[in-house]
C-alpha cells in the first residue's frame, strides 16, 4: 500500500459535480474579477467567522503584508511572533521594513503567551498570532497584553479556519485575522487565494482599495496600492467548499480522534489541545527524536510524511540579516529537528488511517 501524506484528490472527488457546475457557472458569466462571486464569498465567509467584513485577497501572504502596510507597521517597529512558524508569517512583518522578535513556543505549537511581555519595548507595535496547525492559540492572556501596552494585534489563521478559542473563532480577536486558502488548506481553493476579515468599518474600506492598485474608483487612484484580487472562479469554488465546512472539519477530527487513541508508542509525542482551545487538525503533527530513522522506515513501507518546517526562520538564509545564531531560540530548534506530519487528509479511508497506524506503532520493534 503507498500512503501519500496529502491526497487533495479526495476532497475534488466528493463535491465534484458541484465544484465542476461552478466553474461553468463563473466562465459562463462573463465577469472574472471582482465579481458577484467574490462579493458573495466575502458575505459568506465573514458570516462564518462571525464577524463585519471579509475582503478576499489573491493569497494568504498578501493579506499578512498589506495588513502590516495598512496598519502603518514598518522600519523602526517591532512584531513579538513565535519562532516556529511558517517563514510567510515573517516576511508579512519584514516586506514593511519591520523587525520581528521572536518568541518560543509552548507545548501546543503555539507562542508561549508567558514569555512576550519580556519581548515587548518601546519600539513593539503589535503581536502576530499564528494559529499553528489548526489550533486556537492561548488568546485570554494576550488579549491582556494587547489591552496593557495599547498594542495591535494581527492573526495568521492560514492554518486555523473555524478554530476556536473559548468559543470565539480564530481570526476575529485582532485588528485583521489573516487567511491562506491555498488548495492544501482545510479550506482550500484550486490555486493561491487568501483573504482577511476584520470588524473595522475602515481598514475594510482600505483593504478593498489597496489590493486593487490603491483605485476606489477605476483609474483615481488613492494610494499606490498592490493587485492582490482574489479571482472569481477561486471564489465559486471556495463558496462550494465553505457549504460543506462543517462536514469536513468533522471528518478531520474523527481521524484525528482515531490517530490519538490509536497510537502507542514511546518514541513518537503526540500532539495535546489546549483547554479552552480547539483545533480543526490542519496536519497531525508528532515529535520524534531520531525522526529521519522514523521517516526512512516509513518510506519503505510506502507511507509518506512532511516535515513542517525543517528550518525555523530565524535561522534561514533570508534572515541571516537579524544575526541570530543556532542556540537563540533551543526549544523551536528542537521542535524543527522532531516535528513530523503523518498522513491526513479528507476522504482518506479507515484501511489506509489502520495502515498508518499498525506501521507507526511497530516503529521500533521491527526485526
Amino acid at each position: 500500500m503507498k500512503i501519500m501524506p496529502n491526497r487533495l484528490d479526495r476532497g475534488f472527488e466528493v463535491y465534484k459535480e458541484e465544484f465542476e457546475q461552478k466553474v461553468l457557472e463563473v466562465l459562463r458569466s462573463g465577469w472574472y474579477v471582482l465579481g458577484n462571486e467574490v462579493k458573495k464569498f466575502e458575505e459568506e465567509f465573514a458570516k462564518y467567522a462571525g464577524v463585519k467584513h471579509c475582503v478576499g485577497l489573491a493569497n494568504g501572504l498578501d493579506a499578512l503584508w498589506i495588513a502590516f502596510r495598512i496598519l502603518g507597521i514598518g522600519v523602526g517597529d517591532e512584531v513579538i511572533v513565535q519562532g516556529n512558524t511558517y517563514i510567510a508569517s515573517v516576511m508579512g512583518i519584514t516586506i514593511n521594513g519591520a523587525t520581528p522578535i521572536f518568541v518560543e513556543p509552548d507545548e501546543y505549537n503555539n507562542i508561549d503567551a508567558s514569555k512576550i511581555e519580556e519581548r515587548i519595548t518601546t519600539k513593539t507595535k503589535a503581536i502576530l498570532v499564528v494559529h499553528l496547525y489548526g489550533q486556537a492559540s492561548n488568546m485570554e492572556p494576550i488579549m491582556r497584553l494587547v489591552k496593557k501596552y495599547d498594542l495591535r494585534l494581527v492573526e495568521d489563521c492560514a492554518q486555523s479556519h473555524g478554530a476556536c478559542f473559548d468559543g470565539k473563532m480564530t481570526g476575529t480577536f485582532g485588528d485583521i485575522g489573516c487567511f491562506s486558502f491555498y488548495p492544501s488548506k482545510n479550506l482550500g481553493a484550486f490555486g493561491d487565494a487568501g483573504a482577511i476579515i476584520t470588524n473595522d468599518d475602515k481598514l475594510a474600506d482600505e483593504f478593498r482599495v489597496f489590493r486593487n492598485y490603491g483605485s476606489e474608483k477605476r483609474y483615481y487612484n488613492k494610494v499606490v496600492g498592490a493587485n492582490s484580487r482574489l479571482d472569481e472562479i477561486q471564489a465559486g469554488l471556495l463558496r462550494v467548499r465553505l457549504q460543506h465546512m462543517n462536514e469536513l472539519t468533522e471528518e478531520r477530527v474523527r481521524l484525528c480522534n482515531t490517530y490519538l487513541t490509536s497510537l502507542c508508542n514511546d518514541n513518537i509525542v503526540l500532539p495535546t489541545i489546549r483547554k479552552g482551545a480547539t483545533t480543526v487538525w490542519h496536519q497531525f503533527v508528532i515529535r520524534c527524536r531520531n525522526r529521519q530513522k522514523l521517516i526512512d522506515y516509513l518510506n519503505e513501507r510506502g507511507i509518506g510524511t512532511i516535515i513542517h518546517y525543517p528550518i525555523p526562520p530565524h535561522l534561514s538564509e533570508a534572515y541571516s540579516y537579524l544575526g541570530q545564531q543556532k542556540g537563540t531560540l533551543p526549544i523551536t530548534e528542537a521542535y524543527a529537528e522532531e516535528v513530523l506530519s503523518i498522513p491526513l487528509y479528507n476522504g482518506m479511508t479507515t484501511e489506509e488511517q489502520e495502515y498508518v497506524i499498525q506501521n507507526i506503532n511497530a516503529y521500533g520493534n521491527e526485526t
